[in-house]
């Protein structure tokens, strides 16, 4: 997990940081970086630097790669109540700059003609759940669940196409959202992170940042997350239809 190379550069307060992680790694995969940072009496930032110097952009990342470190050491994965992740998402969410963006998003919405939703397995059913609860509030929207479904550019003019991916690559759900942005349809995404390709070839991207999780190979990684932000984006796509 910790190379030489990146203890060699730790300074005075990261050594500090390092050795409480190493004492309760158990317990730091389930922490908020400021009650991290009130444990080991450093600051937000120190933090973030010490995340920085681990190739890592930043806490949530961290955590990630010490779980899965974690679950190689033991063989096995243990499973989260969720709680934790949960809390530390609606954390994040509730900055001014992450709801600006929400609303950013909204705005390009309601302008829209249609909503067209993507996505497979879990983050498939969502896109169902996503593209009703927008018709609900009064923006038609349709969900596409063959990836291989024939869709010719005059059905996407003027429209939002909202993906929806955990990793964000999916070869599937990335081939269907490349020939959407090639027709013309505005893309919007809503994965775990914003490094995935399908995130870096949207128009838009929200992230939420939470651990992934396997039972064998199947992904059952909390979807709470992405519930919150389709209902939130919904309404407040509504708002600025009705402004």
């Amino acid at each position: 997990m910790f190379t030489s190379e990146q203890i060699a550069t730790f300074s005075e307060l990261e050594f500090s940081l390092y050795n409480y992680i190493i004492n309760h790694l158990d317990k730091v995969i389930y922490m908020r970086i400021r009650d991290l940072a009130n444990e080991t009496h450093v600051s937000t930032t120190t933090i973030l630097r010490f995340c920085k110097k681990l190739e890592c952009d930043g806490f949530s990342e961290f955590k990630i790669k010490l779980k899965m470190y974690l679950e190689q050491q033991a063989g096995k994965p243990e499973l989260s109540d969720g709680e934790s992740a949960v809390h530390e998402f609606f954390e994040r969410t509730l900055t001014q700059h992450y709801q600006q963006k929400v609303v950013e998003i909204a705005k390009v919405i309601a302008k829209a003609k249609h909503v067209v939703f993507i996505g497979v397995g879990s983050s498939g059913i969502l896109a169902e759940y996503g593209s009703r609860y927008f018709s609900g509030l009064k923006k038609f929207a349709l969900y596409i669940k063959d990836p291989f479904l024939p869709i010719h550019a005059q059905y996407l003019e003027n429209s939002i196409t909202i993906v929806l991916s955990v990793s964000g690559e999916s070869g599937g759900t990335l081939s269907q959202v490349n020939q959407f942005k090639q027709e013309g349809s505005v893309i919007v995404s809503i994965t775990n992170r914003a490094d995935s390709s399908i995130a870096k070839i949207s128009d838009y991207n929200l992230s939420y940042y939470v651990s992934q999780e396997f039972l064998g190979k199947t992904n059952v990684t909390t979807q709470i997350p992405v519930i919150y932000l389709l209902e939130r984006l919904a309404k407040t796509t509504y708002q600025e239809m009705h402004t």
